[in-house]
């Protein structure tokens, strides 16, 4: 007879399976869409962040998309190298870095901005069950910072 321990253990019980799948699943989804545009997802968030605000230090980048900077600094590195943005030391603080964005950076968010209303139609959820589950991430995500 199992225990509760070895049912808690079974990949069916475990609330963070389908939050990882369905992660990977809707991130597939954007892939049709940026590949042609030579960029990456997690480029493409960062995009979306520099195009809400331009000129932020690295930590605010990585603070929006839940990242540390050894994840982000090799990616904004890539993304420099490919005429995307540039970094800048800070000049009261060699510390900081600050992420802008080049013409052709800026001329990116034309190319992507008919993906979110594209990929809307992908997902398979009602407007309503859509508000819910962001809803409910966010909570997560708030949850996880305290």
């Amino acid at each position: 007879m199992e225990n509760l321990y070895d049912e808690m253990l079974k990949l069916k019980n475990q609330l963070c399976f389908p939050l990882y799948a369905a992660a990977r699943k809707v991130t597939g989804v954007y892939t049709p869409y940026l590949k042609p545009l030579g960029i990456t997802y997690t480029q493409y968030l960062v995009f979306l962040v520099l195009w809400e605000k331009d000129g932020i230090p690295v930590g605010e980048i990585c603070s929006r998309l839940f990242l540390d900077s050894g994840t982000l600094t090799p990616l904004l590195k890539k993304m420099e190298k490919e005429g995307y943005l540039t970094r800048e030391r800070c000049k009261d603080d060699e510390r900081c870095v600050i992420i802008s964005l080049t013409e052709e950076g800026r001329a990116m968010k034309e190319k992507v901005r008919e993906i979110p209303g594209n990929i809307g139609t992908c997902i398979g959820l009602s407007e309503e069950e859509a508000r819910t589950l962001y809803t409910l991430l966010y909570r997560i995500l708030s949850e996880s910072e305290a």
